[in-house]
């Protein structure tokens, strides 16, 4: 059982669940029975954090209750709400609607009251017993959001008009009109002063209060040049999120931008490009656990497109990590104060990242940072471990073209095929039987050069100085040397290592600078033949003697040898 971690910028993001979590098999791989899971790599390396966190077709959008206890989402095919409980750690109930939701809100603290946007202009209201209320509003909703204090129900959509619903009264108030013509796309409110904020199709941001119910403010970020990206036509804005001192401000285009503001200067501090050219859908401010991180980041920008998730530091722009789904990315969830994160997206089932450097797993997880450190794989698993890659040439080789196009032993793919493993080599033994004996000789080969090419060679050009010296210095060094290949196995007696330590000081003294007088200036010359010699070395001079006696001897024969077969 493995997980998959990628460490980009040395930040560990683990993917605990999701689609083709351990690894992705070929679409012919694909188990037709039940009892063939048990043999499945992907379902035996399989990881549910949450039992049953998917939906059958897509989820559209995620979110976590304000007591942190509960997990609500909406998805298709049918559309329906499912909710999960984090402390049994599954699916707690499902329930259908009639249309597709477009966003929600939470309005308590737990999963009992909800208010649904959907895609045929209506806006539903859940309780724990179902759906309670239905209303409908007379453009098609792209947003919506809640303020508490006064119990409105902002929604926004193809229209420059605001609808409010006021849930305290159970009526629709007169709506806020803004300056725009195409419509709204998203609306947003501040948690400190809870300023009104709506994105606008024409590229600009205008902010209400809610106490005077008038606009006091309008950004338009398409007529700044100062970032390059900035200034382009046709920008809309599509995502805005607020800090939670009140001051920040981070708005997403639908050009991949993502630019951050101070509500009290009117120019953009940072811009951002997410890379892929498609709309921001979704902006967090992420507050870190400056204890895990070490960082000198106060806060951080986590920015999700249709392709990918990006995480980088507000200060500098700095990316931090980034995280790339299978499937096309609808919404994100970040688990505030832990380094959960959950996204919605168009596959089948909902991702989870664990980033251990943004904060720690939430109680209910609390083994997630063991399990992650236990389970982090090693190595990448080889996707086709079973298969082998040829080509047509290799399969002519092997004598075992004829099977293209004949049986479904081979799988094309791209260049070639994919042939069984075990098939392969029963392939290549009958092809050439001598194989792995020319296999285990070439190896023999190999190591033999290696070893003679470590050994210390001697230079046949003796000096002119003491050769008889030089020559037994390089024999001793050459032993000592043959010594060490021959006993490389075992472990050497002290008598080798005698040997081995005469053989280095001989080598040593053969190529130290400070010693070549010895074999270049004839003042240097010992004279083996002087009495002198004789004294100091009795043992070398009659081995010398002994030497030229078996010379001598050799000489004597070979004339006497001569002298016969003259005669």
């Amino acid at each position: 059982m493995v997980l998959q971690v990628s460490n980009p910028n040395n930040v560990k993001i683990y993917t605990v669940s999701g689609s083709n979590v351990s690894r992705k098999l070929p679409e012919w791989l694909a188990r037709a029975k039940k009892k063939a899971l048990k043999k499945d790599i992907d379902w035996q390396t399989r990881i549910e954090l949450i039992q049953d966190f998917e939906f059958p077709e897509a989820s559209n959008r995620i979110k976590i209750t304000p007591d942190g206890q509960y997990c609500i989402a909406t998805g298709v095919y049918k559309p329906q709400m499912r909710v999960f409980d984090f402390s049994q750690m599954s699916l707690k109930f499902e329930r259908h609607t009639e249309a597709e939701n477009v966003n929600f809100e939470i309005l308590s603290e737990d999963w009992t009251k909800t208010v649904h946007l959907q895609n045929d202009r209506s806006i539903e209201f859940h309780s724990s017993g179902g759906l309670h209320y239905k209303t409908r509003i007379p453009k098609f909703g792209r947003d919506l959001a809640y303020h508490y204090p006064s119990c409105d129900l902002l929604v926004v959509g193809a229209s420059k008009e605001v609808y409010r619903l006021n849930l305290e009264r159970g009526q629709f108030l007169n709506p806020l009109l803004t300056s725009t013509k195409d419509g709204i796309n998203v609306v947003s409110i501040n948690p400190a002063h809870q300023l009104f904020a709506f994105g606008t199709d024409s590229g600009t941001v205008e902010f209400w209060d809610p106490r005077t119910r008038g606009r006091i403010g309008l950004l338009t970020p398409s007529g700044e040049q100062n970032f390059e990206g900035v200034g382009e036509s046709g920008l809309e804005i599509s995502a805005i999120s607020f800090k939670n001192d009140g001051l920040g401000m981070a708005l997403g285009t639908s050009t991949g931008k993502t630019m951050l503001f101070d509500l009290r200067q009117a120019h953009p501090l940072l811009a951002k490009d997410q890379g892929y050219g498609t709309p921001i859908k979704k902006i967090e401010w992420v507050e870190p656990n400056m204890a895990n991180m070490g960082a000198a980041e106060s806060s951080f920008i986590l920015s999700a497109d249709a392709k990918s998730i990006k995480i980088w530091g507000s200060g500098n722009g700095k990316s931090y990590a980034a995280m790339e789904p299978s499937s096309d990315i609808n919404d994100v969830c970040v688990n505030k104060n832990t380094g959960l994160i959950f996204v919605a997206g168009e596959g089948v089932e909902m991702h989870t990242y664990f980033v251990p450097s943004l904060g720690p797993p939430p109680k209910w997880a609390s083994f997630l940072e063991n399990l992650t450190e236990e389970l982090e794989e090693s190595k990448q698993v080889n996707v086709y471990e079973d298969f082998k890659f040829v080509t047509k040439k290799d399969l002519e080789a092997l004598g075992v073209d004829h099977l293209i196009g004949s049986s479904n032993i081979l799988k094309p793919y791209m260049h070639g095929f994919f042939m069984d493993l075990k098939l392969y080599e029963q392939a290549k033994a009958i092809a050439n039987p001598f194989a792995y004996e020319e296999y285990k000789a070439q190896k023999v080969r190999e190591k033999i050069e290696k070893q003679r090419s470590d050994r210390i060679r001697a230079d046949p050009s003796l000096p002119k100085v003491n050769k008889n010296l030089a020559l037994r210095l390089i024999e001793q060094s050459a032993r000592g040397a043959d010594s060490d290949d021959k006993n490389a196995p075992t472990r050497p007696s002290r008598s080798e290592k005698t040997a081995k330590a005469r053989a280095e000081r001989a080598s040593g003294l053969l190529k130290d600078s400070r010693f070549t007088g010895l074999f270049d200036n004839p003042e240097f010359e010992v004279d083996e033949e002087s009495n002198e010699y004789r004294l100091l070395k009795p043992t070398v001079s009659g081995n010398a003697a002994s030497k030229n006696l078996k010379r001598a001897s050799v000489v004597d024969d070979d004339d006497s040898s001569d002298d016969d077969n003259y005669y």
